[in-house]
């Protein structure tokens, strides 16, 4: 059986100490689920903390028209904003096949499925920790 002891780390994630499972909290994990609360598909976190990145976190998630995506990205600004978190910038809203929200130490990327797998970032920063998010977060 697997220990249950937890931690909280500066970042907002609670590790298991014999666990893969990580359970989201703070900005993040806000930011998760409130991608989840619009239907966001394929939600997956990537750990860039290892890596030479320029932010800490990418969320990566699909809708599957744009005005889908648009309703993932629009659930994920009230969110953040509600608790007084605003972008530093975001693109790609118009077109909305890619919307880019940057937050400085995590970047939420909302793709439709055709731009997701043609710009491919979990393939582009496949030396990130992969983490797949379910419905529980």
């Amino acid at each position: 059986m697997a220990k249950t002891e937890k931690r909280q780390t500066a970042t907002g994630v609670r590790k298991r100490a014999t666990s893969a499972k990580e359970k989201w909290t703070g900005e993040v994990g806000k930011a998760v689920r409130a991608a989840l609360d619009k239907k966001a598909s394929e939600v997956v976190i990537l750990d860039l903390r290892n890596t030479p990145a320029f932010t800490d976190f990418f969320v990566l998630c699909s809708g599957q028209s744009t005005r889908q995506v648009k309703a993932i990205a629009d659930g994920v600004e009230e969110t953040l904003r509600a608790t007084k978190i605003r972008p530093a910038h975001v693109e790609g809203y118009d077109r909305a096949e890619w919307i880019l929200m940057d937050y400085f130490t995590f970047i939420v990327h909302v793709f439709t499925p055709q731009t997701r797998a043609f710009y491919s970032l979990e393939r582009l920063w496949g030396d990130a920790k992969r983490i797949e998010v379910g419905d529980d977060q």
